[in-house]
């Protein structure tokens, strides 16, 4: 299962990701999607998890959850907006992780991107695919590729988009 990874697109679709994720069989987006014709957008394109994010309306908290929980190929997978990181994980996460320990956390918000693993839970990877969109702090605009193959996260790409434009 091929996945295209983004967050924090704040309204804006850089056209690249459409290319970029030409290939994939599923887009997750974790959070701040912004409106619903950025979500439609990317429904139209791709199958689409996503999660709401803090500047999400009650329209997108109404069409996402806050939580997506699931397993696929093998992997356990829990996406968020807000989560934090090993082994800092927001008081929220910390008590869940502990007791289901997915084997793959995704979440967005921080605008920075960041793929660790998480050395207190072994097996277990955290990805923050940083911000593809053009509101927030960060410099560059980032999406990540990569694939779920017989219980492993394979074939990971941090794809950069260019400079975040000042609006």
């Amino acid at each position: 299962m091929k996945i295209g990874l983004l967050s924090d697109t704040h309204t804006f679709l850089d056209e690249q990701i459409f290319d970029y994720f030409s290939q994939v069989d599923e887009i997750w987006h974790a959070g701040d999607i912004g409106d619903l014709a950025t979500a439609d957008a990317l429904e139209a394109f791709k199958p689409l998890r996503a999660v709401y994010g803090n500047i999400d309306g009650h329209e997108l908290r109404a069409r996402y959850p806050e939580d997506q929980v699931f397993v696929m190929d093998g992997v356990s997978v829990w996406m968020t907006h807000i989560g934090g990181y090993p082994p800092r994980y927001n008081s929220r996460i910390m008590p869940i992780i502990k007791q289901w320990n997915p084997k793959l956390f995704v979440c967005g918000h921080s605008h920075i991107l960041k793929i660790m693993p998480d050395t207190k839970r072994p097996g277990s990877l955290y990805i923050n695919p940083g911000a593809a969109g053009r509101h927030g702090f960060h410099i560059e605009k980032t999406i990540v590729r990569f694939e779920l193959i017989a219980g492993r996260v394979e074939k990971l790409e941090v794809i950069k988009l260019g400079k975040r434009a000042k609006i």
